[in-house]
């Protein structure tokens, strides 16, 4: 981890000139809570282009402090990881700005934890905020490693809130973060029980936290609402429970300013989540007799001169290696689809995913590359590519392995990979040294544990086709009792990422040799010379991945649309004249 080296005396000024309150007296006496939630590393403003930045949120929490009796800060997750910034000091640069912002209280994201459980605890305890989590577990102990709820008190009302980090961490960081030496799992987030072990959990913490005083309970999860990760979501975790007045969400990047949704009293929970990167910032108003509204801010320009200075410290230091130049691209290589904006590195292939499989299995000298669509992070525009540019695509600092691994194996983890398509999902595969078909008419046969972990994989599948590349260009059937090579990230290889274990116990070839954003550098400058070209230029990729679509209702024939094949006539005919003529009639 790299450390600061701003002097400290005007790092103390700083954090002093943020910490201050203006002098005028407050016009309202309401609450109102400021929330973020998978901010990943968006420091600036307009980065991306059309969000907002932490000195916008410095500037509109003195605003609002100056207008309200009571301002609180509040992260939902997520915060430490997707960019240079994170990168490059384990998430300690931003832990050091959220303190600097004043956050109160927060939950952790499963991307709190790439950077290992260690470093996790350690940026705990650098925070001066609280983390809060009921919900993940010290195995060993069978107690919380956070506090499950924290109250505060502002003028007559007292405000429990509940942190709760999704079970989905497990499969969603690097499940080893999680484990013994040995693959024994000592950290857990209640996931067992078809999420009923989560619900209990919730239920606990806000039953506590009423008992002790609350008037209204704020949740602060780091959830979601995607359906891939049921039985987990906000929305089922409301629904199971009592208790909770209002959800402040994360997890899936969605943007909810306010919905309703009722709890298993049929009580109404309001829901809200500001989607990511600060392309807004909540703000949550709670009047002094405990009604509770939200809306969601964009567009906010004033910044605050004290966090801009107090930024330009930390990425001063760091800033002439991130704009070196290390090659240039003639091509855009996407993660959004160019005709729609969606992003579809997580459901189909791309140029990018090529790219980035090509990295892996050309550097590695291996048979065949894979990497999960959920860690390509970022775009690659035409022109220059910096260190910068690279770190932004592969922002977690996996080591790279080559294992060795049997077709049957290669066979199964393209299963799971096409479990949830068309729908995203993270573990999606993109390939190198492969190509192949995904059935949509074929619904999955995958099943995973409370882990999120394969159990089993049934009869029918819905990958087929699935061919080899050969030394002299052309494709050959994969063999499934064949040995192959394949390179990946040990996330995937060493960690049981991407929901399998087909790997670790195997054959290690190379072992954590180089970083992922390395071999990028490598594949540009020394197999490319230093130019991505033509053959990446379509953004849909080369033709790796055919995904089928399921017929819709109309392109199905209906049956009296169905030609009768003329034999059957012939026979069928004369037969009937044979009949008793009162059964002809009927």
């Amino acid at each position: 981890m790299m450390k600061r080296i701003a002097p400290l005396l005007l790092i103390a000024v700083m954090l002093i000139s943020l910490s201050s309150t203006v002098s005028a007296a407050p016009t309202s006496e309401n609450i109102v809570l400021i929330y973020t939630n998978d901010v990943h590393c968006a420091v600036d403003p307009n980065v991306p282009e059309g969000t907002m930045g932490y000195s916008n949120l410095a500037a509109l929490k003195k605003e609002l402090s100056s207008q309200n009796a009571y301002v609180a800060l509040i992260d939902a997750g997520d915060a430490i990881q997707g960019d240079a910034i994170g990168t490059l000091s384990d998430g300690g640069y931003l832990v050091d700005i959220m303190n600097a912002l004043g956050y109160d209280y927060l939950t952790f994201g499963n991307h709190e934890f790439d950077y290992g459980m260690d470093v996790a605890l350690s940026l705990q305890e650098r925070s001066t905020g609280q983390y809060l989590s009921c919900n993940l577990m010290d195995l060993t102990t069978g107690t919380t490693v956070a506090e499950p709820y924290a109250l505060a008190t502002y003028g007559d009302l007292t405000i429990g809130y509940v942190g709760i980090s999704t079970p989905e961490t497990l499969s969603k960081s690097s499940p080893v973060h999680f484990q013994d030496e040995d693959g024994n799992y000592t950290y857990g987030f209640c996931e067992g029980d078809e999420g009923q072990a989560l619900y209990d959990a919730v239920q606990s913490a806000v039953d506590d936290a009423t008992a002790e005083g609350a008037d209204l309970i704020i949740a602060i999860g780091h959830l979601g609402t995607d359906p891939a990760s049921s039985p987990w979501t906000s929305e089922e975790v409301i629904a199971n429970t009592t208790g909770i007045h209002a959800f402040i969400d994360g997890h899936s990047h969605s943007v909810i300013e306010g919905k309703q949704v009722p709890n298993a009293k049929g009580e109404n929970v309001l829901l809200t989540s500001t989607g990511t990167k600060l392309q807004h910032i909540g703000v949550m108003t709670i009047s002094p007799d405990g009604q509770i509204s939200t809306q969601l801010v964009t567009g906010f320009t004033a910044t605050d001169p004290e966090m801009d200075a107090y930024i330009d410290t930390i990425q001063s230091q760091y800033e002439t290696k991130l704009q070196e130049v290390i090659g240039c691209s003639q091509v855009d290589l996407v993660t959004h689809d160019p005709a729609t904006g969606e992003r579809i590195i997580r459901s189909g292939e791309t140029n990018l995913g090529d790219l980035v499989a090509d990295a892996y299995r050309t550097v590695l000298g291996a048979d065949i590359g894979m990497v999960n669509g959920g860690g390509i992070r970022a775009t690659l525009s035409a022109g220059d590519i910096t260190y910068g540019d690279l770190i932004a695509i592969h922002p977690y600092g996996n080591m790279m392995c080559v294992v060795e691994a049997t077709g049957q194996e290669l066979l199964d983890t393209l299963e799971v990979s096409a479990m949830y398509a068309p729908e995203e999902n993270g573990s999606f595969l993109h390939v190198s040294g492969l190509r192949f078909t995904i059935d949509l008419s074929i619904p999955s046969s995958v099943t995973l544990d409370d882990h999120g972990m394969l159990t089993s994989i049934g009869d029918t599948r819905r990958v087929r086709d699935v061919q080899v590349l050969q030394p002299d260009g052309t494709y050959a059937p994969l063999d499934p009792s064949a040995t192959y090579t394949l390179a990946s990230h040990d996330y995937m290889i060493k960690e049981n990422g991407c929901s399998v274990d087909f790997f670790s116990k195997n054959t290690l070839l190379q072992d954590q040799v180089l970083i992922d954003n390395q071999v990028l550098i490598s594949y540009i400058q020394d197999h490319l010379d230093g130019q991505i070209g033509a053959e990446y230029a379509d953004p849909y990729g080369q033709g790796r991945i055919t995904i089928t679509e399921a017929p819709s209702k109309e392109e199905i024939p209906k049956t009296d649309d169905l030609p009768t094949p003329l034999p059957l006539l012939l026979i069928l005919l004369p037969l009937v004249y044979l009949l008793p003529k009162k059964l002809r009639t009927l």
